[in-house]
């Protein structure tokens, strides 16, 4: 069996990853191919192109890089034509992935999306394109399967594999304790994690703004520490050169990957609005979630948004259980404002804490292999012997 896939970005990679040992679990002999990062590579899969080539987001970033994202559509649509794979699996990024599934699927390649678009927040239009590039969508929330079974798009609800890889006492003190003892940090004290994202553009608008946030903190308690995990080496140095300019000093940690395991360590977290945000819910951490794009890219966006929140725990909770702030309200000044509430108010914390770990439950369904499962019943026809 082959199996074609695209994964954009490291969100994308680590549920890739997880899916093809779910997958190879059933269909041992399985191959995959198409575009992935460091985590499906280490499980076997042929990368065509490095993955850091489709990571980029926004309404108008992408029309700068065009001809390239052009050119490797063009290549997978080529290859895949001359060599068609029993089934293509585009996970997430659907700016690119969504234009690619439409193609293979005019050829009769059978398609599959995992992660739905936010068809729910940016209102309806897209479902239409979705219809007609996918065979299956696989849902990670509750929440995104009734705007697909309105439209009669077949969908699948499989629960989100960090609910599953997370265990459920992930975030108790004893697990923090071990995650200070890990990154060799004094067991006692306050600590905050300051994830400003992934990507070269995300750290680029939010990285000065949250250093400059934890100086204005760090000046109201100096025995506040800071953790700051980065996706790879060219990250890491990019906020240390902003830790250089901003005179910061010994009370912050720079480090590649382990974002979970700063988050663990951490009281309290400070992150861009991303997957990152339903890590921290589930290792029960209150947070600070904020974003800040272009401005065009904004203004577009903040017309077409059709839902109140941003952030996956306000989202899946369906109220405001921790503070968001877009554009503008990104400045140090509200940043450190929204921190110091939540050491403030300690009782805070522990009723946040009981409700992400009810939501934690609703999402733990063991995503990866109902995912699989998904994927295998649809090229059953053609594989029988998958099952």
């Amino acid at each position: 069996m082959r199996v074609g896939m695209i994964a954009g970005e490291t969100s994308g990679d680590m549920l890739g990853a997880a899916l093809m040992q779910a997958i190879r679990r059933r269909c041992p002999q399985v191959q995959f191919e198409g575009i992935g990062g460091p985590r499906m590579l280490a499980e076997g899969f042929h990368s065509f192109f490095p993955m850091e080539r489709l990571s980029v987001m926004g309404f108008i970033e992408p029309l700068g890089r065009l001809p390239e994202l052009l050119h490797i559509k063009k290549s997978l649509v080529r290859h895949f034509q001359e060599s068609p794979p029993d089934v293509f699996i585009g996970i997430d990024s659907p700016g690119f992935n969504l234009r690619l599934e439409q193609e293979l699927r005019d050829l009769g390649i059978r398609t599959v999306h995992y992660v739905s678009p936010s068809v729910w927040a940016w209102g309806q239009k897209r479902i239409h394109k979705i219809a007609r590039a996918v065979d299956l969508m696989l849902a990670l929330f509750p929440f995104e399967t009734a705007i697909y079974e309105h439209h009669q798009v077949p969908v699948r609800f499989v629960g989100h594999p960090l609910a599953d890889t997370i265990g459920l006492d992930a975030g108790d003190a004893l697990q923090r304790e071990r995650a200070r003892e890990a990154l060799r940090l004094e067991t006692n004290g306050r600590v905050i994690a300051l994830l400003p994202g992934s990507r070269r553009d995300e750290i680029r608008r939010l990285g000065a703004v949250f250093i400059a946030t934890a100086l204005r903190c760090l000046a109201q308690d100096q025995t506040l520490r800071f953790v700051i995990p980065c996706a790879n080496a060219e990250r890491r140095a990019q906020v240390l050169a902003l830790l250089q300019e901003h005179g910061a000093g010994d009370e912050f940690m720079v480090f590649e990957g382990n974002s979970q395991q700063a988050m663990q360590a951490a009281d309290l977290v400070l992150l861009a609005s991303g997957t990152a945000t339903l890590e921290a819910m589930l290792l029960r951490r209150p947070m600070v979630v904020c974003y800040r794009l272009a401005l065009l890219t904004w203004m577009l966006a903040s017309r077409m948004l059709k839902v109140p929140y941003v952030s996956l725990p306000n989202l899946l909770a369906g109220e405001r259980l921790v503070p968001e702030l877009l554009q503008d309200e990104v400045t140090p000044e509200k940043l450190a404002a929204a921190l110091q509430d939540w050491l403030d108010h300690p009782a805070r914390q522990t009723a946040l804490a009981e409700r992400f770990a009810q939501i934690h439950h609703t999402i733990r369904r063991d995503a990866s292999a109902r995912a699989a499962a998904a994927i295998l019943e649809l090229v059953q026809p053609e594989m029988p012997d998958a099952l």
